[in-house]
């Protein structure tokens, strides 16, 4: 991808056992053979599986399967708020109350992490640990509540909570530090494993899944968020200090994600119960199409109420392709994507992988439009020395020395793809250091920043960073100016002068991504991070005429979603049947990393009931846009794909959801048993969905598909 019915045995439908199907009421109240209405269900959202019967949705999600939010939203506005903006070094200071509780619906906190004895850890409690030991005494809003047993911004979070007791608060575990190790207090990692080891046996994700359910009950969470970048067999992805164990694994990282979200929607839903009080299970999850291919057909989102999609860094200095961070749509002109024949190899139809767009129509393959949200980032990436594109939009910046490319980039993972010169100094506030202390180029900077940037200002807070301002990478020169491509919807600072390209994020991309979430019914957007937000402090009322910490973006986000009305709730489009076959229909036998191309896996259904499906029954299912239409039979079932949505390239956005695909089954399929063949296709997809197994004149649901109604 980085080029990237005729009838049933039994002769009439009344006489199949209950195990085999389950008729549904059209209000998605579960009815058992008599006709009795079970409640407990009543509120699961549509393809939710359920890991426990009895479980009371309705505590969290109203009677139509759509999630109950905070300060009157009817889309999320997800905040990722991170530990380490705490005051440590000296540094500006983003706590718990300086979050505006009443412009978000959930909160995730950023990270914990997996301990060396496989639970979930924020580390040693300590009066420096900023989760549960630090304090700042003398700031107005962060004094602790002295009733809690532990401080820090747990304390605060719950503190805050108290006041505003709708808005959700979840832990993200993982993330790329953490993912596969434990960041220490003084920077250093110790790479233990982390989600790459505890996925490999069932003992390890039992221990991992109970802890978590155990830290939710000591903290007051609402969830956990997991972060596992990445579980694909996509070679060389991830974070490179943690490639010893992920390379020689990953053919088993799929499977083992799999476990893990399974076993934690089981725990989970479990402790729901128990407590009266809904745990929910989220993942950040990538948008990254080359990372996508290696990641099967994504099973786990029937264990997420939602997906966060990180609809961001799809391009970045790791190589020399100067492109928008977090684009809305794709423009045709993408140079990395050139670079690879994207556009030019019939099978793709001219289609570009890298943008919103194509990640939230890849995810709406197999869920409902509500329970995705796409990522923006309040933040910025960039290069030096570019050359060439349009305000060095689609331009190239090579590093000029390739053998000091970072770990991970360059000639070390892909002879073919320089690294790229990332933009440091002035240009890259929030610098990330590497494990030997040394600053890792990559032009990231807080929106604040870079709007003192755009407009000329030199701030007074470079010292605290560590930016000398007596040298000239940390002085404001050129001018900053500030481009924005209508077709791509993504806003950049190009200076003319220093050759540096910023790729930004602001109020006029935020109002068409915000418009674009409510005209098509998704969830809502989710924030990398909190702290990148701006405001200008104006000098006539005391301040310092410079940008700092704001609201800016997230009250702009809020305004394009006020009003919307709820968000898409159901994975169809169409009417599905009332009635669920006990079945599974998945792909199957995927190759790994590069050699999954084209895909060629097998399609396998299997009947779980308990009476045989009828020779002659036709099967038909959906799958995303982002693949396209063009599936082939290789095992001789007659598989045609019979409507497409969208067709061709991909510029300003996919015309529709799905394409959609039937074959006829040439013989009966026995009680437990399965038919499987091979199929083709090009791109990556996060289905099948929307199953329906035609017999006759009667048609069915699956219950992979886990409809509303459906108990399991």
């Amino acid at each position: 991808m980085r080029h990237l019915k005729t009838r049933l045995v039994v002769a009439a439908a009344a006489l199949l056992t209950p195990l085999l199907v389950f008729p549904q009421t059209t209000s998605g109240a579960l009815m058992n053979i008599m006709g009795v209405a079970a409640t407990a269900d009543d509120c699961r959202p549509d393809g939710l599986a359920s890991g426990v019967t009895g479980v009371n949705y309705c505590l969290n999600y109203d009677k139509d399967g759509r999630e109950k939010l905070a300060n009157g939203a009817t889309r999320r506005t997800i905040g990722y708020f991170t530990s380490w903006r705490n005051g440590a070094n000296g540094l500006p200071t983003y706590l718990v109350n300086n979050i505006p509780w009443d412009k978000v619906t959930h909160l995730n906190y950023a990270f914990a992490h997996i301990d060396k004895s496989n639970k979930v850890s924020v580390g040693d409690d300590n009066a420096q640990n900023p989760s549960t030991g630090m304090e700042w005494p003398g700031v107005p809003g962060a004094e602790m509540d002295p009733s809690l047993p532990y401080k820090g911004h747990f304390n605060l979070l719950t503190k805050l909570k108290k006041q505003h007791p709708d808005v959700k608060t979840l832990v993200s575990i993982g993330g790329w530090a953490e993912t596969g190790g434990i960041l220490n207090p003084d920077g250093s990692r110790d790479a233990t494993g982390g989600f790459y080891k505890i996925t490999q046996d069932q003992a390890s994700i039992n221990t991992f899944a109970d802890s978590t359910v155990e830290f939710l009950r000591k903290y007051g969470f609402n969830g956990a968020d997991i972060d596992y970048e990445y579980a694909t067999s996509a070679n060389f992805a991830g974070n490179p200090d943690d490639f010893d164990i992920a390379q020689a694994n990953r053919g088993k990282l799929v499977a083992g994600y799999i476990s893990l979200m399974k076993t934690l929607r089981e725990k989970l839903d479990a402790a729901s119960k128990a407590d009266n009080k809904y745990y929910s299970l989220t993942a950040a999850v990538s948008g990254s199409g080359w990372l996508l291919r290696g990641v099967e057909t994504y099973q786990v989102t029937q264990y997420l109420d939602y997906a966060n999609v990180m609809s961001y860094d799809l391009h970045g200095s790791w190589n020399q392709y100067v492109g928008p961070n977090a684009s809305l749509f794709d423009d045709g002109k993408d140079a990395e994507q050139k670079f690879w024949d994207v556009y030019t190899t019939p099978q793709y139809e001219g289609a570009g992988y890298l943008n919103t767009d194509w990640a939230y129509h890849y995810f709406r393959g197999a869920m409902p439009a509500g329970r995705i949200n796409i990522g923006v980032g309040f933040y910025t990436r960039g290069w030096q020395g570019v050359t060439g594109g349009t305000n060095g939009l689609w331009g190239t910046a090579p590093l000029p020395d390739q053998k000091q490319c970072p770990k991970g980039t360059g000639a070390s993972v892909n002879s073919k793809v320089p690294c790229g010169n990332g933009a440091i100094g002035i240009d890259n506030l929030w610098h990330d250091n590497d494990l030997l202390g040394k600053e890792v180029p990559s032009g990231v900077n807080p929106m604040w920043h870079a709007k003192n940037l755009e407009k000329g200002i030199t701030p007074d807070y470079l010292a605290k960073w560590g930016l000398d301002p007596s040298k000239p990478e940390n002085q404001v020169k050129g001018t900053y100016a500030r481009n924005y491509d209508s077709t791509l919807v993504a806003p950049w600072l190009f200076n003319s002068e220093k050759k540096v390209f910023l790729t930004t994020e602001d109020e006029e991309s935020l109002k068409t991504k915000a418009k674009y979430v409510a005209d098509k019914g998704i969830g809502g957007i989710m924030i990398w991070e909190l702290a990148g937000d701006y405001a200008f402090d104006q000098t006539a009322n005391g301040g310092k005429g410079q940008y700092g910490f704001g609201t800016t973006m997230i009250d702009t986000i809020n305004d394009g979603l006020k009003g919307a009305k709820g968000y898409g709730n159901l994975k169809a489009n169409a009417t599905q049947p009332t009635s669920v076959i006990k079945g599974n229909l998945e792909f199957t036998g995927f190759a790994l990393g590069d050699n999954n191309y084209p895909i060629n896996p097998t399609l396998k259904l299997t009947n779980n009931g308990t009476t045989a499906i009828a020779a002659n029954s036709t099967v038909e299912f959906d799958y995303g846009v982002t693949n396209p239409g063009s599936m082939t039979d290789q095992g001789g079932m007659g598989l045609q794909v019979t409507k497409k949505d969208h067709t061709g390239a991909n510029v300003g956005g996919y015309k529709g959801d799905f394409q959609h695909v039937k074959f006829t089954l040439k013989q009966a399929l026995a009680a437990g048993q399965s038919t499987s063949f091979k199929v083709q296709y090009y791109m990556p997809m996060a289905s099948p969905s929307n199953v329906k197994i035609t017999s006759g004149s009667t048609s069915y649901a699956l219950s992979s598909d886990w409809p509303r109604g459906y108990t399991g």
